[in-house]
């Protein structure tokens, strides 16, 4: 029996993406000034994206999370979306969410979050396979800039803290709904066989 039920988890990860959407939209700086982020990303090594551009001698760019920005609106909206679906997705009846819907958005969620966290952690500036050190010739490509990749944003703290969570979340939620999914089924069988006599 699962300690917290599928549908609170579910609930919880919806209202967390409302939050970070409302954030997004309206004071996107108080995401990277959060204690979780800073420890987390200096954990593992990850700077802001200020600091690393800073180091590599380039000038950092004139937007980030410190202002609110046309792509951080996008993506505020985004999240948003992400999160009213999910709340409206849990109407759906039990059998019909618990073992099909959620069943396959949980793995899937989770092992996508999964391949983020690896990605902007392992090729990092300070990751096993990063080439941001100090002195290389190879800048980042940020906003088209230098020799970088196009994905050298997704190198830094706020991602990897967010997706984080969210592996966290959806590794939790999937383990819950295969405890579920028993109890889910027995209570099919038992309609089944009122609904047969």
């Amino acid at each position: 029996m699962a300690l917290i039920a599928g549908k609170t988890i579910i609930t919880s990860i919806s209202l967390f993406h409302l939050t970070m959407a409302y954030f997004m939209l309206f004071n996107p700086r108080t995401v990277d000034d959060q204690i979780l982020v800073y420890i987390l990303g200096r954990s593992m090594g990850l700077l802001p994206k200020t600091n690393v551009l800073i180091i590599l001698g380039t000038q950092p760019p004139a937007r980030g999370l410190d202002s609110p920005s046309p792509a951080l609106a996008f993506l505020g909206v985004v999240l948003a979306m992400l999160g009213l679906s999910d709340l409206v997705s849990l109407s759906m009846p039990e059998e019909l969410g618990a073992l099909y819907y959620w069943g396959t958005q949980a793995p899937l969620r989770f092992m996508f979050s999964m391949g983020l966290v690896f990605y902007s952690y392992t090729f990092g500036p300070t990751g096993p396979l990063g080439s941001y050190t100090t002195g290389t010739s190879r800048k980042p490509g940020f906003f088209g800039g230098g020799g970088g990749s196009a994905t050298d944003g997704l190198k830094n703290r706020v991602i990897f803290t967010f997706m984080f969570i969210e592996m966290i979340a959806w590794f939790w939620l999937w383990v819950t709904l295969r405890e579920e999914r028993s109890g889910v089924v027995e209570r099919m069988r038992k309609q089944q066989e009122r609904n047969a006599r």
